[in-house]
């Protein structure tokens, strides 16, 4: 929306600032981190009184686990409306309007929020336990990735390119896939959508390497729309992607904002209404801007969190004994006596870490 105060640089040269991606990117992460500030005590309240508080699993399920996070129940969760609502807001504020992919991330974020929301009202509101089933979060996550990927591919603008399976460290295009793409598009984002969920489970963790994520992604993303830019550094250039780095850019000032009521102890959990949003819209920019396997460096935390759940899980079930003490692997670090805040801390610098392998692949080609 501002943006278009560009138009009005005849009259006085200083609204020209407004054409420039760097600066909306950097106004979008300052608005939606005062959106999230100034509007998580509100939130908090609200949480409150509606008396949406964090559900614990019963001591018999979690044995020692239950006597570290114990004091945790009641916690206001839901509070992924307080990220989602700051990332919405910045968003139409300061991207172009005009973008599909601006569009079509803001459609990802409120069909995935609402789907976390009903899961977290089922499990909170309604004492049911389950929440939504899996099967139901699947068909949702599935049908949505899908409906993404056509109107993606269909785009005379971006189709070509969207199409194309493209790796780290290789100059050209692996391949054309075709249809195939969107079954790939599909376990992209739901792959990002549930590993990020798996990653909320300690207090600050799942954001934090969101803000180095995101963050990375709005670099790769401005990169990627900037044509001298990327053909420089022999990335694929899409055209209007690079406005997406303003929705990360929001993500990230977002983020930094719910951080500081979620560091430990935490006053209020983004729940599933976050989570799954978060991952699904990783996996959407990563789509977008054809850096998917640069997703999974970047992102190795919530790659190593979901990883730790499907070895835990076929370990089980085909010998019957447990690779970790628990999964995700979160919580096999505090079982082993590491403090929360140890945890979190070292996974956030594994993150910027990783954040840093991501980037190096610009100049590994």
């Amino acid at each position: 929306m501002l943006y278009y105060l560009h138009n009005l640089a005849d009259f006085f040269g200083g609204f020209n600032v407004f054409q420039y991606g760097t600066f909306r990117m950097l106004m979008s992460a300052l608005t939606a981190l005062l959106l999230s500030l100034f509007m998580g005590p509100w939130v908090i309240r609200q949480l409150l009184a509606l008396k949406i508080g964090q559900p614990i699993r019963s001591k018999e399920e979690v044995h020692k686990l239950f006597e570290l996070h114990g004091k945790k129940m009641g916690t206001p969760t839901m509070g992924g409306v307080l990220i989602l609502a700051s990332v919405i807001i910045s968003t139409l504020l300061w991207a172009r309007l005009d973008i599909h992919f601006i569009w079509l991330g803001l459609f990802v974020l409120i069909v995935l929020g609402a789907l976390g929301f009903a899961d977290d009202y089922m499990k909170v509101v309604k004492k049911n336990s389950k929440g939504v089933s899996a099967r139901q979060k699947l068909v949702v996550q599935f049908g949505l990735a899908v409906v993404v990927g056509i109107f993606l591919i269909t785009n005379n603008d971006s189709g070509d390119k969207i199409r194309n399976l493209f790796l780290p460290m290789i100059k050209t295009p692996v391949m054309d896939m075709g249809i195939l793409s969107l079954g790939f598009f599909a376990l992209v984002m739901v792959g990002s959508s549930n590993a990020v969920n798996l990653t909320d489970g300690l207090d600050g963790l799942a954001i934090g390497c969101t803000i180095t994520v995101a963050g990375s992604l709005a670099i790769f993303a401005y990169l990627s729309g900037q044509l001298t830019l990327a053909t420089y550094l022999l990335i694929p250039h899409v055209r209007g992607v690079e406005e997406l780095s303003i929705m990360c850019g929001a993500m990230v000032g977002a983020g930094l904002g719910f951080l500081w009521y979620n560091c430990h102890p935490a006053k209020v959990f983004m729940g599933d209404t976050g989570s799954l949003a978060i991952g699904g819209f990783l996996g959407y920019v990563a789509i977008c801007i054809k850096q998917e396997f640069v997703l999974v460096i970047i992102g190795g935390i919530f790659v190593i969190e979901a990883l730790s759940v499907i070895l835990q899980v076929a370990s089980f079930k085909l010998t019957g004994k447990r690779i970790f003490a628990m999964s995700p692997i979160h919580h096999h670090f505090e079982l082993k006596g590491w403090n929360e805040s140890t945890v979190v801390i070292r996974f956030w610098i594994l993150s910027i870490i990783f954040a840093l392998m991501g980037f190096a692949t610009l100049k590994l080609r």
